[in-house]
């Protein structure tokens, strides 16, 4: 098999009754955390221009939207979800992928899910095809793809997206072929965008674009059905080196979403380990940021095109600085809520002040892992490395922890929260998703 062949048998092998518990468990929490975030995601400016500009004026009726109070297509539904669900930036992120799963690949299948009244299972199965499609993809184009600047859940999300539908659709694998090249052509988004409304709007069209390939494929519609290695296809234009299509499959046996991580910070994950680190130390040492003379926070170089904004005139903007994200770990900002990155608060001279007294350095290393060295008034120094790139092996602890995090950002009554969670963790039984759907509707 080629590439193309390949990426495409990785979805379709996806059966839901062979799916082990490990598997289907943190599917639910991906779908938990999505939900999570897209509702709150709504709420922020950049979603209500999207659904102002380009969704109201529809009259669509497949699907409900979530926070808008009315229905619309699956198309302009997947738009308007892939783009308030990384809104904040606090959806799940995979090392693999080298960005966020589940927001392309649920955002596409969500109303699709609604119009086809499927069950919570053919849900799940098509989200963890969708992931796995996404994610093999990008351990096999990285780290070249990223490197040269695009934004991988937006531009590998995209084949993700495709490859849900076209599971959830139950397509052929000609057509599933077709769906891939749709994609494969449709595919784009830039790590330029970073730090404004363009990259979560990027994630909105991935997930449109995906849901399109795939069902103008059920449709007949025709594409290069080897887009990924033929001559000027995406990995001669996406990728940079001569890469053997054999293992693009990698362990069959395994699943990718398990390396699924989630957030607890509101911000850029490579953010994470430095803030955790930060937090550690006061914790320990009972430092204040008065106390601090100076901070070298160490990091790998890969994170200077990512999150390295110097000084961040927005809280959009603060959410990819690694020195806004540490002073603020200092100063005891509550970095768990998305109203901590407001544009009032990079403005603030104390953290303005505390910004220029931190250090980025680059150390190669794991992207994930961060080395804070903390020089006190007086001399001390104190230092701590911390990794954010180990995914939890205690799922129960896990999903307790996304619970916390869900009620914390669902604008929801805390009755329709705990009925909202309990059918996500039961959804493998449900009969109709439209049993968490219509839920949600009235309440949202």
């Amino acid at each position: 098999m080629d590439a193309t062949q390949r990426l495409a048998a990785t979805g379709r092998r996806v059966q839901i009754n062979e799916l082990p518990p490990d598997v289907l468990t943190i599917a639910s929490h991906c779908v938990l955390d999505w939900l999570g975030v897209t509702l709150a995601g709504s709420r922020e400016p950049l979603s209500r221009i999207v659904h102002e500009r380009a969704t109201s004026a529809e009259h669509g009726d497949e699907t409900t939207l979530l926070s808008f109070g009315r229905r619309a297509s699956v198309l302009s539904a997947a738009l308007l979800h892939g783009t308030a669900s990384h809104a904040l930036d606090y959806d799940d992120t995979h090392w693999g992928l080298q960005g966020h799963p589940t927001a392309p690949v649920l955002s596409a299948i969500w109303g699709l899910a609604e119009r086809e009244n499927a069950s919570g299972a053919r849900l799940l199965a098509a989200l963890v095809a969708g992931i796995e499609v996404e994610c093999r993809l990008g351990t096999w184009l990285n780290p070249s793809h990223y490197a040269l600047g695009f934004h991988a859940t937006a531009t590998l999300g995209c084949f993700g997206a495709a490859a849900a539908a076209a599971h959830l659709l139950d397509l052929d694998e000609p057509s599933w072929l077709c769906a891939i090249g749709l994609a494969g052509t449709q595919a784009a988004g830039l790590k330029s965008a970073f730090g404004s409304m363009a990259k979560p709007l990027q994630v909105g069209r991935a997930a449109q674009n995906g849901l399109l390939s795939a069902l103008l494929a059920q449709g007949g519609f025709t594409a290069n059905p080897h887009v990924l290695e033929t001559d000027q296809g995406f990995v001669a234009t996406h990728a940079d080196g001569d890469l053997d299509p054999t293992k693009l499959a990698g362990d069959a046996d395994r699943f990718l979403i398990c390396d699924t991580l989630f957030k607890y910070h509101a911000a850029c994950y490579l953010t994470h380990a430095g803030i955790d680190a930060v937090r550690a130390l006061v914790r320990e040492y009972g430092v204040t940021a008065d106390a601090v003379e100076r901070i070298e926070l160490r990091v790998d170089p890969t994170c200077f095109g990512v999150c390295n904004i110097e000084r961040p005139r927005s809280g959009l903007e603060g959410k990819f600085s690694l020195r806004a994200t540490t002073a603020m770990a200092l100063l005891g900002d509550d970095t768990a809520s998305p109203e901590a990155f407001s544009d009032s608060r990079m403005t603030c001279p104390k953290l303005a002040a505390l910004i220029e007294r931190i250090d980025v350095v680059g150390e190669p290393q794991r992207a994930t892992r961060s080395t804070v060295l903390m020089r006190l008034v007086g001399g001390r120094e104190l230092r701590l490395t911390v990794d954010s790139g180990i995914p939890a092996t205690d799922l129960n602890a896990q999903g307790e922890r996304l619970a916390r995090k869900f009620d914390k950002l669902a604008p929801l009554d805390s009755v329709t929260r705990a009925a909202v969670r309990e059918k996500v963790l039961a959804l493998r039984s449900l009969q109709s998703v439209r049993e968490l759907t219509a839920l949600l509707a009235v309440n949202t």
